[in-house]
């Protein structure tokens, strides 16, 4: 059972979209390529190749690679009208073990947005070094979340998450978030893409109950699995989980006629190329 299973759709609804200035930024080092290949890692629901098509509609061909194949049945849907004349492939498999799928395959432009610390990093950039023409660019993208963002809602509500579930953050199938061992700069600059530039796009967003209560459950932090704990009858976890909806949309609603649900955040793009590239 993959990580994300069962809350693809989810994701797709509450997850918040890429920023119009991050995907004009993506466009852009795309300049000068005629009918380029979009190869995008960890895709989830297609968020950045629904966000660039628009932009840039002569991309030739997209590649989503993401193991959730959950994941990419809703990127499928997500993308059937946006993908006119582009060449769509889905990719079910770790991004590090990605393989050229054509002869003479050349990415150029790999993105990799809200999922890089999940990713074997060093593998994943050795792999997109075989995979990608000479003056292609890998673009890290992310923003936090709302069990990082400081405001008094959200430290409301991960108080109440921990309440259920302890004061470590969860993650994965089990066990506790580990924080990556390295900064992404760091990994880019020791891969073949040592030319790294940073980015950085304030973003605000106005949030619902519904939605921070949707949101939450497509994250790996407060997704409903986590609230089974072993030796508890069958359906124990979905009684808990509602309990813990119920009081967090107390909770939301008493901020969002209060201060507001505003999220105040920072949307980093990390481009990288390789010494040579222009």
């Amino acid at each position: 059972m993959t990580l994300f299973a069962s809350v693809a759709a989810d994701y797709a609804r509450y997850r918040p979209g890429i920023p119009d200035e991050a995907v004009r930024l993506l466009g852009e080092t795309l300049d000068g390529c005629d009918r380029p290949t979009l190869l995008d890692l960890g895709s989830g629901t297609g968020q950045v190749p629904a966000a660039l098509l628009p932009v840039v509609p002569r991309i030739a061909r997209v590649d989503l690679v993401d193991q959730d194949s959950g994941m990419l049945r809703v990127a499928a849907g997500r993308l059937r009208s946006a993908r006119g004349q582009t060449a769509v492939v889905f990719h079910a498999v770790p991004a590090e073990t990605f393989s050229a799928p054509v002869d003479g395959y050349r990415a150029d432009l790999v993105t990799c947005a809200r999922s890089f610390h999940w990713l074997d990093r060093p593998a994943t950039l050795g792999m997109a070094d075989r995979v990608t023409s000479p003056t292609a660019t890998v673009a890290v993208m992310g923003d936090g979340s709302l069990w990082t963002h400081e405001a008094r809602w959200t430290e409301a509500l991960k108080a109440l998450l921990q309440s259920y579930l302890g004061d470590g953050r969860r993650a994965g199938t089990s066990g506790a978030y580990a924080e990556p061992s390295s900064r992404y700069e760091d990994d880019l600059a020791e891969s073949a893409f040592g030319k790294v530039t940073e980015h950085r796009f304030p973003v605000r967003r106005a949030w619902t109950p519904d939605q921070v209560v949707g949101y939450l459950r497509s994250t790996s932090f407060a997704r409903p699995a986590l609230f089974h704990e072993p030796g508890t009858p069958p359906g124990q976890a979905g009684r808990r989980h509602a309990r813990f909806k119920r009081e967090a949309r107390v909770l939301l609603e008493e901020y969002a006629h209060g201060e507001g649900l505003v999220e105040d955040a920072v949307f980093t793009v990390l481009l990288a190329r390789r010494g040579g590239a222009v």
